[in-house]
C-alpha cells in the first residue's frame, strides 16, 4: 500500500463555502468507546480502518478523553454522515488523523465542504502546520480532495500491513500481497 503525507503551512484564503441547510459539525467530548468504534467502522469498513477496531477499549477511552484529540461528527439533521478527528497532542502541529463519510452521504458533495469546514477549524487553533495522510486503500477521491482543499504532498512510502482475519474486514485487492 502506499501512504501519502500531505502538509499546509498557512490557513487557505477565503473562507470555508457554508454546509448545506440542515448540515451540522458537532464536536463531541469524551466519546464512549463502543460509539466511537461504531462511527469508525461505518465510516471505515470499506476503506479497511482497522488500527483504533483492535485498541483495548482502555487505551482507546484514555485517547478519546484527552484534551488533544477532537473528535467532530457531521450531522445530516440528526444523522451521523461522517466525522473528522483533529489530534493536537504533538503541537504546535495539528493532523488530521480520521477523516470520512458514512456510505449514503458519498458523492453528494458534501465531504468538499466538511473538509474545508474542518481545515478552518483547525487552522482556528493556531497550529505551525496542519497535515494529513491517505493511502491507496482510501476512497480515490481522498487525495484530490486533499490537495484541491491547499494541501501539499510531502512524500509517499510503500508499506506493508498486517491486518488481522479476525476483524472480518473486506480486505481491498490492492491490499493484497498475494
Amino acid at each position: 500500500m502506499d501512504v501519502t503525507f500531505l502538509c499546509m503551512d498557512r490557513p487557505p484564503p477565503g473562507i470555508p463555502p457554508a454546509l448545506p441547510h440542515g448540515f451540522s459539525i458537532r464536536q463531541t467530548f469524551r466519546p464512549g468507546v463502543m460509539w466511537y468504534r461504531g462511527l469508525y467502522d461505518a465510516v471505515g469498513r470499506e476503506y479497511c480502518w482497522w488500527l483504533r477496531r483492535v485498541m483495548p477499549d482502555a487505551d482507546l477511552a484514555a485517547l478519546l478523553s484527552s484534551p488533544g484529540i477532537g473528535v467532530h461528527v457531521l450531522y445530516d439533521g440528526d444523522a451521523p454522515a461522517g466525522f473528522c478527528e483533529l489530534d493536537s497532542r504533538y503541537g504546535p502541529d495539528i493532523n488530521i488523523a480520521y477523516f470520512g463519510l458514512l456510505p449514503a452521504w458519498i458523492g453528494r458533495g458534501v465531504g468538499r465542504i466538511f473538509l474545508h469546514q474542518m481545515v478552518a477549524r483547525a487552522w482556528a487553533m493556531n497550529p505551525a502546520v496542519l497535515r494529513v495522510n491517505t493511502c491507496s486503500a482510501d476512497h480515490p477521491r481522498a487525495l484530490p480532495n486533499y490537495q484541491r482543499a491547499g494541501f501539499r504532498k510531502v512524500r509517499t512510502l510503500h508499506e506493508i500491513w498486517t491486518i488481522p482475519d479476525a476483524l472480518g474486514l473486506n480486505v481491498p485487492d490492492c491490499l493484497r500481497l498475494d
